[in-house]
């Protein structure tokens, strides 16, 4: 098969990454790609947004199979149009990617269809979320509608600090459009637990649970950020918690897509709240989360390919999902000033390290080729993974593993997966 894989972060390195061991994969093609991607794929200066480039390109090289692993493209509506150029195509149609497109729809989904979740209302007009602030307990949260890079959420503690975040996301649109609608939702208290699943329409198979560190410095604090580590498998994840997500969430979620019209195909990442009144859902996203593929994927046995099919073929039931009994840690290193300015273009050194070493990767987020060099190209450069036997040995072997990689004003936290000596 020739496959091709759209996007061109960490996330897509660790597509590629599976994608490479199945035995049905003869080519791998990326668009846009980075330097890390390109060692596995033939990666093709094409914008992820770039709909009509996609297509042509992958008529061009014959491609069997495509696989999205962007939000924008999916919510934007990539996925239709490769399908009706008939082109096999692995990702939620736009009308399904609206589950994470749009929090106010998944937000109204949820309440009809009594799905967990926070109290919540939805805002067009600033004055009227601006009144409604006078009627709620602190703190609150305010999410963008849209989608923000995972940024467009904002914890406020008091009245003042949700009024001047009622005009940073609707007014002064920091967000950009994503900030034309808003979540105003109660603030919960609990772990944060991430779980991935693959979705054929019918049939919902959860993959290993994990936990994403939003915030950019240690101790959750600083500005949020796409993703500054995660660690899987969740010690906060018991059998009972998934038992009841598995009859009050997942499940439900799917059915209530496929009730709306909707049918999900793809990947549902479903972002929980452990509360004491139980799990809560947080948010949805319509693909594998980053960096939450760069634990999960690695420790997934099955082919991703065959997994893959099953889900636009309807036969996900027929699947064994079977993951590893170890624990992985990544821990992201990033340029000093992400999220907010940053320096491009640093040589990377030490990256040769992990081919000596089995159960260590280095996923590529933020990179590029200058001639022969890799150097630095955006805030989140690299993702390094590591697996252990548990989550203790799994973090030691993660951050022993960052200190291979060199390149200037290099910053990561130094407590991703911290919580796991508290479980």
């Amino acid at each position: 098969m020739k496959v091709l894989i759209v996007g061109s972060g960490g996330r897509e390195h660790a597509i590629a990454y599976c994608v490479s061991k199945s035995r049905k994969v003869d080519e791998i093609y990326c668009t846009p790609g980075n330097a890390g991607i390109a060692e596995y794929a033939q990666c093709a200066p094409i914008g992820a947004m770039e709909f009509d480039k996609i297509v042509a390109f992958a008529k061009e090289k014959e491609v069997d199979l495509v696989i999205v692993g962007m939000d924008d493209p999916l919510v934007g509506g990539l996925v239709d149009e490769l399908m009706a150029a008939g082109i096999r195509t692995f990702g939620p149609r736009k009308n399904a990617a609206i589950l994470e497109g749009s929090k106010a729809f998944s937000k109204d989904l949820m309440k009809k269809y009594q799905i967990p979740t926070a109290a919540y209302e939805n805002f067009t007009d600033a004055g009227k979320a601006l009144e409604y602030l006078e009627t709620v307990k602190f703190p609150i949260v305010l999410k963008a509608c849209g989608l923000a890079l995972g940024k467009g959420v904002l914890i406020c503690n008091t009245p003042e600090e949700a009024k001047e975040g009622v005009r940073t996301i609707m007014l002064d649109k920091k967000f950009g459009d994503a900030g034309n609608e808003m979540v105003i939702e109660e603030f919960m208290t609990g772990r944060e637990v991430s779980v991935l699943s693959f979705v054929d329409g019918d049939t919902i198979k959860t993959m290993t649970s994990a936990q994403d560190h939003k915030r950019a410095g240690d101790g959750d604090t600083g500005l949020n950020t796409g993703g500054m580590g995660t660690f899987s498998p969740s010690p906060f994840y018991t059998k009972e918690v998934e038992e009841f997500c598995n009859k009050y969430i997942y499940q439900a979620t799917v059915d209530a897509m496929k009730a709306e019209g909707r049918p999900f195909k793809g990947v549902i990442f479903f972002g929980l709240m452990l509360t004491k009144e139980g799990p809560k859902v947080l948010e949805y996203n319509a693909r594998f989360g980053d960096p939450e593929a760069q634990v999960v994927l690695p420790r997934m046995k099955n082919d991703i390919i065959e997994v893959v099919e099953a889900c636009i073929d309807g036969t996900l039931n027929q699947v064994d999902l079977q993951f590893e009994d170890n624990a992985a840690v990544c821990v992201v290193l990033a340029s000093e000033g992400y999220p907010v300015a940053y320096d491009k273009g640093l040589p990377i050194s030490g990256l040769e390290e992990f081919k000596k070493h089995e159960g260590y990767y280095c996923f590529h987020a933020g990179t590029k080729f200058d001639g022969e060099q890799i150097v630095t190209n955006g805030g989140r450069v690299l993702g390094v993974t590591a697996k252990g036997k548990d989550l203790k040995e799994a973090r030691a072997n993660a951050y022993e593993a960052a200190k291979w990689v060199k390149f200037d004003n290099k910053y990561m936290r130094h407590d991703i997966g911290k919580a796991i000596d508290e479980a």
